[in-house]
């Protein structure tokens, strides 16, 4: 680490300590609209305050992420310890989520993601179609470690929750206009109000695009860009004082031009001929690459789906709820695996997917017992086209022979699980929980895999696959006990457990890689403590956690022979192939030391290695490669934010904010060595960098109107989020690359 960084996180700490200090001092009574917000949220299924949850959350409120610019649920990369958040390898509607060093970045259907993503308590059971931009929300909820208990099968790494704004019976309207950096432009519209006394609408669409910023240097073609269009109605019906229902459906649109990165090593032929030599070290990367000439610059997706929530108070106690949920997506993505003009890796992967969501939940309230059980059934089905070209991989030795590989793949999923979660107030102080969830899965897969040589047509193949029925079942279990001595400070211990299902390997180049990999777990531990003090002028916040992450799912890179061209062939396996040991801090602080002024700051501490990862391949080291960095895990994650708000002479205000934000050194790929030794690829990992955003806002004397200038990565940072490793496919190792310095003028009205 480098001595700035070092420097700023020592501050970083010294700013904790001093707010550690201060929370047993006495202060005189401030005005409430000086304070720190509190945010209600639903981390545990039932409405309370984030100070009084015994689980590490943290809660944005719309106020809060319009003042911040936030566009995409991506924006929140850095406002949450131990998060890594952003926008997927080769794909620009997949979101790569990891949280305290668990997570699942391929979007390749087949892989279930470890970070439950829901919307309004509905799964969405695929990576891809994650990418959201923020429209008419109410929150988001982050919850940080296992969550097997509430919210099941996918959840190992925790839960992303976006909740949004129920209309009521209060007529309200907002828009918004954007313009910025690579011709941004954002519009969003949203109006709520009553139909009856009992029936309110809602209705909210957006539409925001905005040219690429990467381009190829030849043809002047641009990628990375943005076309999203999105609609969202909702209808909320109240017929009785105890009955509450609530529609919504949803449709958007994204219409993209190709994602890619940047090749960080040379490039072979399949007999290991070189075709394309690089500089050692890397130039600086500047936002050029070449694509393959013919490759359409296209990424699609189709998302809608709907929504019914009904929620009746059989009494004052006893709360049944119904949430049913149904989600259909469509994607046409082409990708440039190997970033240059050459045919060595390119693909189309078209996906279907279907699914089917029914979940009934009993809530209990009374007295020092609450109480939440349910049953949830989830029905997905998935189909894939995809085609790999290779023209050039094959080299002069093939006479470039032209060829393709074709995968046809269908998945269902049927999911089913019981749950009960109580907690009792022994005192009014002391409370205990616990919770147990019993899940059971199975999984249906059959695919097909064509090869297609020019040179050798009498050598053209398919190989069908179908396995049996893969079989999966998890109970997980959850205790916690919380102790608050003074309304405004809790106390808590934790323990959790989460599963991440099995399934089948949909990137294997032959049956022999199709093979069934088996379910993750992890059992958790987490000691909080959360505090509020100086009348809601000072919130800390700090947990410290301890993962026992078992039969980690590894995508790992090999060679086979072809059993046509006998050349040596990539293999892509899915190992179990061993545990991971994660341990670590978080410290989320906010601090009103005078009237319009706040300092904010959220660190992360993440210590992860692992235990045990077999490879046979790695015979150099007992056919263990435990000795590799653990992916997306990076040691620190800091920022600090700081803004001001004063009030000009006609009752109008001007804000200025802005914060500092840190990520240490990464890991972007699970393999990030040289096979069979431990020589590290510079690509594959991202040092220590700083971000630095900034923004100006003026809101007029009713807060009805706004002009914000907002700036992102105001020292034009050039940083990897993402890494492609398929080295044993010529030599393949790609890297994608955060956003550079860009504006944005934002204008805002509501009523």
């Amino acid at each position: 680490m480098n001595r700035i960084a070092k420097t700023a996180l020592m501050a970083g700490a010294a700013w904790g300590a001093l707010s550690t200090i201060a929370l047993a001092q006495d202060a005189a009574p401030q005005q409430q609209a000086n304070a720190v917000e509190d945010i209600v949220v639903t981390a545990r299924r039932t409405e309370e305050s984030a100070q009084t949850t015994p689980l590490a959350v943290t809660a944005f409120n719309a106020e809060t992420l319009q003042r911040q610019g936030a566009l995409q649920v991506t924006d929140l990369q850095g406002a949450v310890p131990n998060l890594n958040i952003v926008q997927g390898r080769g794909s620009s509607n997949s979101t790569n989520i990891y949280i305290r060093g668990v997570g699942q970045p391929d979007a390749l259907q087949t892989f279930d993601p470890a970070v439950g993503v829901y919307v309004d308590d509905v799964y969405y059971s695929r990576i891809r179609g994650t990418q959201f931009d923020l429209l008419d929300l109410e929150r988001i909820e982050v919850l940080r470690g296992p969550q097997g208990t509430l919210y099941g099968k996918n959840t190992i790494g925790g839960a992303l929750k976006l909740v949004s704004r129920r209309p009521g019976q209060e007529f309200r309207a907002r828009a918004s206009a954007a313009y910025g950096s690579y011709d941004l432009i954002d519009i969003q519209g949203a109006v709520s109000g009553p139909i009856t006394d009992t029936l309110a609408f809602g209705l909210s669409a957006l539409h925001s695009q905005r040219g690429g910023y990467v381009t190829d240097p030849v043809t002047g073609a641009e990628y990375n860009d943005k076309n999203t269009t999105a609609v969202r109605g909702s209808l909320a019906w109240d017929p009785a004082s105890n009955l509450r229902v609530d529609f919504a459906a949803d449709w958007s649109r994204d219409d993209a031009g190709l994602t890619v990165g940047q090749a960080t090593s040379n490039l072979y032929s399949i007999l290991g001929v070189p075709i394309r030599n690089f500089p050692n070290p890397l130039p600086q990367y500047d936002f050029r690459t070449r694509v393959t000439p013919g490759l359409p610059n296209l990424t699609e997706l189709s998302h809608w789906g709907g929504s019914l929530r009904v929620e009746w108070d059989l009494s004052d106690s006893l709360t049944l709820k119904s949430i049913t949920g149904y989600r259909e997506l469509e994607t046409t993505d082409y990708i440039d695996f190997d970033a240059t003009e050459l045919s060595i890796s390119e693909a189309l992967v078209d996906v279907s997917q279907q699914q089917r969501s029914q979940e009934f939940q009993l809530t209990y309230d009374s007295g020092p017992l609450t109480a939440v059980a349910g049953v949830y059934y989830l029905r997905e089905e998935v189909s894939s086209h995809q085609e790999a070209y290779a023209n050039d991989l094959l080299g002069a030795a093939f006479a470039n022979s032209p060829f393709t590989r074709t995968i046809d793949d269908a998945l269902e999923t049927t999911s089913k699980a019981a749950y009960a979660n109580v907690s009792f107030a022994v005192s009014d102080q002391l409370r205990v929980s616990g919770g147990i969830r019993r899940t059971e899965e199975e999984k249906d897969y059959i695919r097909s895999t064509s090869t297609f040589y020019a040179l050798l047509p009498a050598f053209n193949a398919t190989y069908p696959f179908a396995p049996p029925v893969g079989e999966y079942d998890d109970t997980s279990l959850a205790a916690s006990i919380d102790y608050q001595p003074d309304p405004d400070t809790l106390w808590y211990l934790r323990y959790s457990e989460g599963f991440k299902s099995g399934g089948f390997n949909g990137r294997a180049n032959s049956i022999a890689e199709s093979s069934e990999y088996d379910p993750e777990t992890a059992e958790s531990w987490e000691i909080g403590f959360k505090a509020t003090r100086w009348d809601n002028r000072l919130r800390f916040n700090a947990a410290y956690f301890i993962t026992d992450y078992r039969n980690f799912q590894a995508r790992v890179s090999g060679t086979d022979i072809d059993p046509i061209t006998k050349a040596p062939s990539p293999k892509l396996s899915i190992l179990n192939a061993g545990g991971l040991s994660l341990s670590g801090l978080e410290i989320e602080t906010v601090l009103v030391p005078i009237p319009g002024l706040q300092l904010d700051a959220q660190i992360g501490y993440l210590d992860a290695d692992y235990t045990d990862f077999a490879d046979a391949q790695f015979t150099a080291f007992g056919g263990s490669r435990a000795f590799q960095v653990p992916a997306f895990s990076p040691k620190w994650t800091a920022r600090y934010g700081a803004q001001y708000e004063a009030i000009l002479g006609d009752g109008s205000s001007i804000t200025v904010g802005g914060a500092a934000k840190f990520r240490s050194r990464m890991a972007l790929a699970v393999d990030n060595t040289i096979l069979n030794t431990n020589v590290e690829l510079p690509g594959m990992f991202q040092d220590d960098y700083w971000t630095y955003d900034a923004r100006v806002v003026w809101s007029d004397p009713a807060s009805r109107y706004t002009v914000g200038l907002y700036g992102q990565n105001l020292s034009d940072e050039v940083y990897k989020t993402d890494a492609q490793e398929f080295s044993t496919v010529g030599g393949i190792r790609t890297a994608y690359y955060g956003a550079p310095r860009t504006w944005m003028l934002k204008v805002s009205a509501r009523y």
